[in-house]
């Protein structure tokens, strides 16, 4: 079963038991999905998003509803930001599980030997090869704080 199917059942299964707020959740998802079916198609692809684009997709929605729920909660709506958090427990759902850090810095090692990053400059090559491993499990701002920590070690040492 496909993710999307998943997403369409679970809303299915969301709405029969009367859980309008997951209901709303999941159609909310599959609507962007949709959108970015329309998107291929307007761009002369196959509008059918394989797992990896839907996940991509869940990705951005979470991270929105992460940095809304941040901004709410700093300006005192705490009804908005647990709004939002509720969101992202249920987008977290259809995600990949997250890694935790010391396997971020793994993955950010081996690209940091892959690239053959010497310094802070290579920043950006080592950050599209850790992203590239890392796809979908791991938050791109962690990725990026592993990779700046790493590589200013790495210049120290030289």
């Amino acid at each position: 079963m496909s993710l999307k199917e998943k997403l369409t059942e679970d809303s299915k299964e969301a709405l029969k038991s009367g859980d309008s707020f997951r209901t709303g959740v999941l159609r909310m998802l599959l609507s962007v999905l949709h959108n970015k079916e329309i998107e291929k198609k307007g761009k002369g692809q196959e509008p059918i998003l394989s797992d990896d684009e839907i996940v991509d997709v869940l990705s951005k929605e979470s991270k929105k509803r992460k940095e809304a729920g941040e901004i709410y909660s700093k300006a005192g709506r705490a009804d908005l930001s647990e709004k939002e958090v509720k969101e992202l427990e249920i987008i977290k759902k259809y995600l990949p599980e997250q890694l935790g850090e010391e396997e971020i810095e793994k993955a950010v090692k081996t690209a940091i030997e892959k690239v053959g990053a010497k310094d802070v400059k290579d920043f950006g090559k080592v950050m599209a090869e850790a992203m590239k491993e890392l796809k979908g499990r791991a938050d791109a701002s962690s990725v990026s704080q592993a990779v700046k920590i790493q590589l200013v070690a790495a210049g120290d040492k030289t």
